[in-house]
């Protein structure tokens, strides 16, 4: 039995998003910095590394919503009581066997996982809808020229911060399998469909499989007042 931070709410098991992945689990919380006590991570039986111990209560906070989901969602998936650690290059550390992802922002978290079996590699994104201003701002460092040409400017906020999440989404799918990083320039979305689905290309080889003009699907939705976006391969 694991206890909760106070700073979280009950986890929550569902799968918002509009293709189930079989094989796969999302469990997702909400979160308040304010409500962070001194002993979260004691109560939550959560390692706090000496750089989390100097970081401000948003960062703890956070940090213990995403592995608090994680925890859970492995718990449902087969059983296991597992935290992922974090890595020397700041990717979480999951058990043998499994996929997953983390993702937290404005007071949400949640962490999907997979059995090995149900697909090579999984990623999640949520992001806070964009406004225009800020959008137009951001559009060019996202966007490639490509992508600025097709873009829709009724939905302008949406598109922007949509492009943003697939590509972090299918950054934390392909990492792990390529050990390759790459950049917004090296992806594109090719389309999106109100109904939740998307289609990426990507653009720069990472391995002999994962190469310039692979096509990989994405899929969305709004919850929560967040976007949530899944790449899985």
């Amino acid at each position: 039995m694991t206890t909760l931070p106070l700073c979280c709410d009950p986890i929550r098991y569902h799968w918002p998003l509009p293709r189930p992945l079989p094989g796969a689990v999302l469990a997702s919380c909400a979160f308040d910095p304010a409500r962070l006590a001194a002993d979260d991570f004691q109560r939550a039986g959560i390692e706090q590394t000496d750089a989390l111990q100097r970081s401000v209560a948003k960062r703890q906070a956070e940090y213990l919503a995403g592995r608090s989901c994680a925890r859970a969602a492995l718990q449902r998936l087969d059983g296991r009581l597992y935290v992922p650690s974090t890595q020397a290059d700041r990717s979480p550390a999951w058990p043998p066997g499994v996929h997953g992802s983390i993702t937290h922002g404005k007071g949400w978290a949640a962490a999907v996982v997979a059995a090995e079996g149900a697909c090579q590699g999984i990623g999640l994104d949520q992001e806070s809808l964009l406004d225009d201003e800020r959008a137009e701002r951001l559009a060019s460092e996202i966007l490639t020229p490509a992508e600025l040409q097709r873009l829709d400017r009724q939905q302008f906020g949406l598109t922007v911060t949509l492009t943003f999440s697939l590509k972090e989404s299918l950054f934390k799918t392909l990492y792990p399998i390529t050990k390759q990083r790459f950049y917004f320039e090296h992806a594109e979305v090719l389309a999106w469909s109100a109904d939740g689905f998307a289609c990426l290309r990507l653009l720069t080889d990472l391995s002999e499989r994962w190469h310039c003009g692979v096509e990989i699907e994405g899929q969305f939705c709004l919850t929560d007042g967040h976007l949530l976006t899944l790449v899985s391969v």
